[in-house]
């Protein structure tokens, strides 16, 4: 017992070493009230206990339990999850931060992953229904009819996965920061023991049950206090979404809850919130393009289409997830303005974490906050369990037992899946200690990584009937590879991949997308006489199938294939 001490004591002095002191990570938590808080505390053991006993009621003993909910979601239950999967950390703390601290520009974000819900709708979710099966790296796999592109497409979506978790457990370290009074690091691993717990029990089923309950907890987390924000500031208190525009008035004239702005911070923050006040035009459009190409391209809310019982469903889920998600976002620049009224120039310092840092100052009881922090727990914890199951089925499904041991039983497919999952959060736990930029900043960075290599393939894939494997997988490639090295160059400070540069990491894809639909539409021109006249069959019977024409037919599966057929 000693020596097994010994070594989680050395394993976490190891992890430690690598995120140095963690400045980068964790020091807006400490622009708030500090040590362990009895309420909160209380609130939030009670709803992790129940979101563990769902997973543990919702446990699952077959694939399709553990990868699609057993297709057994409802459009008004699966709208509530989508909105709870999307409704993350980023969406709860991020985009109210990123208002507070860059004012209009900041509604690029909002205006971004609302509109990728409509091209999601339009272009993909009733044929990705359609095809029905497990994966979106299965779904492009079967198109093209390659092994090769579903691996990439299955290593796209674990980058995808591991980068968007590392932002939702910096908001996760930072609130459990806040509640128990733990230090960031602690906070993580904290947060990690959660998510795995009933992620590894129950599976998408639990996760998609959790989620409904979890959407439940966070909009009403985010709404009840901004009543009691925004009378306490001068406003009536009736609608905060219709109100909160003469309380932003008073504070571009310096007029604050402190007392009056000087003349030089007054200009600052009336700089900040007039349009181009923080950003050009054309980085509004790029981010904008990009957050809507990868929200329309993301696999853990595609996935979401696979756990409904046919395509009607799966286009009324996305026009629910919708009317969920724009209640939170409505209400996101109501908490920016009180975050710049009770605390005007906390800066960047404060941004992350100003729907928490706001209430406090302005007084508003601890309960209240409690809860508040409590629903973005629940963002979080929600979002990274939809992550972990697209990145875990990419592995164990697209890898494991489909490509690399395809004689593999179902029992043995989702042991390896549950591996993974429990892989993937150990990633996380490490790239979270230290991550490279704000909330927000980190998961439009997987929106880049999505919208420029799996959203021109899937949409290839429906809508043009000459994409082929080559096409795919040239597009797939540049994309990656162009993502990639704007996220390098963003961490190394590089001035063209940075905030103000010309291909920023978290706007790649205004540039980098249109390329890869060049690339694949031409690639797969050139290389058109390469197909094999088998492979081309099988592509025109899964787009017939995709589109509901007449002369599909079922393709016979035998062994594994058929654990995962649909």
């Amino acid at each position: 017992m000693n020596n097994r001490t010994f070594t989680i004591g050395l394993a976490l002095a190891t992890l430690l070493a690598t995120a140095g002191e963690l400045q980068a990570a964790g020091e807006e938590i400490y622009q708030v009230q500090q040590g362990f808080k009895l309420i909160p505390a209380i609130i939030m053991i009670t709803l992790l206990c129940v979101y563990v006993g769902v997973g543990f009621l919702s446990k699952v003993s077959e694939t399709s339990g553990y990868w699609v909910a057993g297709r057994g979601i409802g459009k008004l239950g699966n709208g509530a999850a989508i909105a709870s999967d999307w409704m993350s950390a980023a969406s709860f703390m991020g985009v109210a931060g990123l208002l507070y601290l860059k004012g209009w520009f900041g509604l690029g974000y909002i205006i971004g992953w609302t509109g990728g819900y409509v091209l999601l709708l339009c272009l993909l979710a009733a044929q990705i229904r359609r095809f029905g099966k497990y994966t979106i790296p299965e779904f492009l796999g079967d198109r093209y009819d390659c092994h090769s592109v579903r691996l990439i497409a299955a290593s796209v979506t674990v980058i995808i996965a591991i980068t968007y978790s590392t932002a939702q457990f910096k908001g996760i370290g930072l609130i459990c920061g806040w509640i128990f009074g733990m230090n960031y690091t602690a906070s993580v691993f904290f947060a990690a023991g959660v998510v795995c717990a009933y992620m590894l029990i129950s599976g998408m089923a639990g996760v998609t049950r959790n989620q409904q309950i979890q959407y439940v907890v966070l909009i009403s987390a985010f709404l009840i206090p901004l009543w009691i924000l925004i009378r306490k500031a001068g406003g009536t208190g009736i609608l905060p979404q219709l109100e909160y525009g003469s309380i932003l008035s008073s504070i571009m004239d310096g007029k604050v809850a402190s007392g009056s702005l000087g003349a030089e911070e007054a200009e600052q923050v009336r700089r900040v919130y007039l349009p181009w006040g923080a950003g050009s035009i054309y980085q509004f459009v790029a981010l904008v393009f990009t957050l809507m190409v990868g929200t329309a391209g993301l696999p853990h809310i595609m996935i979401r289409f696979y756990t409904v019982k046919n395509e009607d469903v799966a286009r009324k889920s996305v026009l629910w997830g919708l009317f969920f998600i724009g209640l939170l976002y409505w209400s996101s620049p109501v908490y920016a303005a009180m975050g710049k009224f009770w605390n005007p120039l906390g800066g960047k310092a404060v941004a992350d974490v100003i729907i928490l840092s706001a209430p406090e100052r302005a007084g508003l009881g601890i309960a209240f906050i409690g809860y508040l922090a409590s629903g973005a727990m629940a963002a979080g914890l929600s979002t990274v369990a939809g992550l972990l199951v697209a990145g875990a089925s990419a592995i164990a499904h697209d890898w494991y037992a489909t490509v690399f041991k395809p004689d593999c039983t179902d029992r043995q497919a989702l042991t390896v899946g549950r591996i993974f999952t429990a892989v993937l959060c150990g990633i996380v736990i490490i790239t979270a200690l230290n991550p490279p930029a704000l909330i927000a900043q980190i998961v439009a960075m997987a929106f880049a990584i999505a919208g420029n290599t799996i959203f021109p393939a899937c949409v290839l894939a429906v809508w043009y009937s000459r994409a082929n494997k080559y096409g795919a997988l040239a597009g797939m490639i540049f994309g990656l590879a162009m993502t990639l090295i704007a996220m390098f160059g963003w961490v190394m400070e590089v001035p063209f991949f940075g905030p103000d540069g010309l291909l920023p990491a978290t706007s790649s894809a205004l540039i980098v997308c249109p390329l890869a639909f060049i690339i694949n539409i031409v690639v797969s021109n050139i290389t058109h006489d390469r197909v094999t006249e088998e492979s081309a069959a099988k592509m025109d019977n899964i787009l017939r199938k995709l589109h509901n024409l007449p002369g599909y037919v079922e393709e016979e599966t035998s062994g594994k294939g058929s654990a995962f057929a649909h």
